[in-house]
């Protein structure tokens, strides 16, 4: 990898996206530090407590929706657009048929994404600036302020998904990614001050912030290997003469990723069990805030929910994004196969007996990594650092996805001169 980062800086193409990638990032965090007008900062810093949606989307937003900027949504709602159209091509036969149209499908499915976004961080504006009206943190509660607010939320969104397309156009890796990347990545600083801070006030020793941190590591190494980590199920292609010439014949191999469904498993269960919680801020009910109690972030029967959402998540997001019955008739149509194994249903059937297997190691290591936190501190004794596997999932996977991208660029580069 350091290879790859030093080979960057001897081709004058791959200096240009990488200079222009970090002159998006910097508009990105100038963004972070405009405030959003009419909001009143002391109310908005009492809002983010344990639990709430605010404090789970300014994870996101790298401490933009503390700040209350103009970039206060982040890219979430672009993240749930692309996950809803995702979603609605297995279900919606034209977004299907636009997925298997190439280039100019892909351009379709990504005009509809982009007024999904608009509209999605429309009612998401609309939703925060409502609440903070409710909880008067507006300096003028009228309606419409509520939509001045909103407006500006939603062009702030629009903005970024504007910087993160042509981060992928012009820059290094796909840019919605690093713009996520990013902002995690621009919270680690302020973790460190805080354990520093911590060690010299002696609020925890220098054992226990040496245990944190080798935590950390490890849970790293295990997001790594989970993400890298793969089944290879072997095909072999049967020999053909198509004309005077002869194909097939060779041997490859069927990777299925142990973690297919990446982060999202973990996305979704942790919005369901935000409901409740949010739900709760809003409606003066004593059986809503008896629930919400119950799901307050660290309690058991969070923590057992949290798991068993993302397990089924897991499964489901799986299920979804890998069609077996296709990749079988596909494999038989030209003539592969897998050694033992008879071709078309058979092979169908023995894939997804593999995908459930593996699927299910993927799941216990989704759970674990979501769950680990809840527990950190007390091992630790390192509390207001947040360490979370979605975070840590989303970090390492944009990281290894850039770096194959680089990667590829330097190779392509380095033999363009036989491509005549």
């Amino acid at each position: 990898m350091l290879q790859g980062l030093s080979n960057i800086f001897k081709i004058t193409e791959l200096r240009n996206k990488l200079a222009y990638t970090l002159l998006m990032f910097v508009v990105f965090r100038a963004g972070i530090h405009i405030p959003v007008p009419g909001v009143d900062s002391s109310v908005i810093e009492s809002l983010f407590t344990s639990g709430s949606l605010f404090g789970l989307l300014d994870l996101f937003a790298g401490g933009a929706l503390s700040k209350f900027s103009i970039f206060a949504m982040s890219i979430t709602p672009y993240i749930n657009a692309s996950i809803i159209m995702q979603l609605l091509q297995a279900v919606v036969p034209t977004f299907e048929q636009w997925s298997k149209d190439g280039n100019d499908g892909r351009k379709k499915i990504q005009k509809v994404t982009r007024y999904g976004t608009v509209l999605l961080a429309f009612i998401q504006a609309f939703g925060m600036s409502y609440a903070l009206r409710a909880n008067q943190a507006l300096i003028n509660n009228s309606m419409l302020d509520v939509v001045f607010i909103t407006i500006i939320l939603t062009a702030g969104t629009c903005l970024l998904m504007w910087v993160g397309e042509q981060i992928t156009a012009h820059g290094v890796g796909n840019g919605i990614s690093l713009i996520i990347f990013a902002g995690i990545v621009a919270r680690l600083p302020e973790g460190i001050s805080t354990i520093y801070q911590y060690i010299q006030t002696g609020t925890i020793n220098v054992f226990q912030a040496f245990l944190f941190a080798l935590i950390a590591v490890v849970m790293i190494a295990l997001v790594v290997a989970a993400t890298q980590g793969q089944r290879r199920i072997p095909i072999q292609y049967a020999k053909r003469v198509v004309g005077r010439k002869m194909y097939g014949g060779h041997s490859t191999f069927l990777p299925l990723k142990v973690n297919q469904a990446g982060v999202i498993p973990i996305i979704f269960a942790s919005s369901v069990l935000m409901f409740p919680v949010t739900l709760a801020q809003f409606i003066q009910n004593d059986y809503v805030k008896m629930v919400a109690n119950w799901f307050t972030w660290g309690t058991i029967p969070n923590t057992v929910a949290y798991a068993i959402l993302i397990f089924f998540f897991t499964y489901f997001y799986t299920a979804i994004s890998i069609n077996i019955p296709e990749m079988a008739d596909n494999m038989k149509k030209y003539g592969g196969f897998i050694p033992g194994i008879r071709a078309g249903k058979p092979t169908a059937d023995y894939v997804d007996n593999v995908m459930t297997k593996i699927t299910l190691a993927g799941a216990i290591f989704l759970a674990f990594v979501a769950i680990l936190p809840n527990f950190l501190g007390g091992i630790t004794g390192v509390q207001g650092v947040y360490f979370g596997g979605t975070a840590l999932l989303i970090v390492v996977g944009v990281a290894i996805d850039t770096m194959q991208q680089i990667e590829s660029l330097l190779v392509t580069r380095h033999y363009k001169g036989f491509v005549k």
